[in-house]
């Protein structure tokens, strides 16, 4: 079984793949600090409750945004899963696709693998809008080539900036609307509506433009999760593939080890 990790700002996630078929998948709060061997005792309790042994995992491949992080995931793979970790985008884990953009070597390696996933699964043209820690939109044109995006302050930053910034507004969750009004009647509604009808009008105004300018059609398709709460009150979305990062994942392991 292939053990893929993805390594965000916010979240690390762990999925085991059997073949193509994701086993399981478990999130943890991103530390650099954690060791290798708290990510393993964490692992160890969490596959055998669903019946699965440490040893069934025998390659292991990582994405990450967070460079300190690697060490330890490095330890984790040598120490407990007695395998060398592949990493996105290096050596036999290589991008291998066109990066169009000024300046290559920056691109995040979830967006990479995020490109790379949508053109394997998606014909034409598309626009990959991830919602993590930042919300991001990628542009993959019909052959593959990763063309350039945008990065936009993510919904709960949004949030948490308002908050910190203010002395009295009342810290609250992101959720669903409770109705289509636009005018709030309270507080923490008024809160609502700016912060969700404003992300969901910002969305659509940003694939609007996206769209002109490619002067193609694009499919987007949104990943990350929250991209299902936003599914519900806007039409731009062709596809809701919350776990893309780890297919991509997947998908390069596959490559490399053939």
């Amino acid at each position: 079984m292939l053990l893929a990790v993805d390594v965000g700002n916010t979240n690390v996630v762990f999925a085991l793949f059997d073949g193509d078929e994701m086993r399981s998948r478990w999130r943890i709060a991103t530390d650099p600090r954690r060791t290798g061997d708290e990510y393993a005792v964490w692992l160890h309790q969490l596959m055998q409750i669903e019946g699965i042994g440490i040893d069934q995992a025998d390659a292991m491949i990582v994405s990450s945004v967070v460079p300190r992080a690697r060490h330890n995931l490095e330890v984790l793979a040598q120490k407990y899963f007695h395998v060398e970790p592949l990493f996105a985008g290096e050596g036999a884990a290589a991008w291998n696709m066109e990066i169009d953009v000024d300046e290559p070597h920056t691109l995040g390696a979830d967006r990479a693998v995020n490109a790379i996933a949508a053109h394997a699964k998606y014909p034409g043209d598309l626009i990959v809008v991830d919602f993590g820690t930042a919300t991001t939109f990628d542009i993959v044109d019909f052959n593959g080539a990763y063309k350039g995006g945008i990065i936009a302050t993510g919904i709960n930053l949004s949030l948490d900036a308002l908050v910190s910034n203010t002395a009295k507004l009342p810290r609250i969750a992101i959720e669903e609307p409770r109705n289509d009004s636009v005018i709030g009647r309270n507080t923490e509604d008024q809160m609502l509506i700016g912060v969700y009808w404003g992300y969901v009008a910002m969305m659509e105004g940003l694939v609007a433009r996206i769209r002109k300018q490619i002067g193609r059609p694009a499919k987007v398709i949104a990943t990350g999760g929250l991209a299902t709460l936003f599914d519900k009150h806007t039409d731009i979305f062709d596809a809701v593939d919350s776990d893309l990062t780890l297919q991509g994942l997947a998908m390069i392991a596959r490559r490399a080890r053939t």
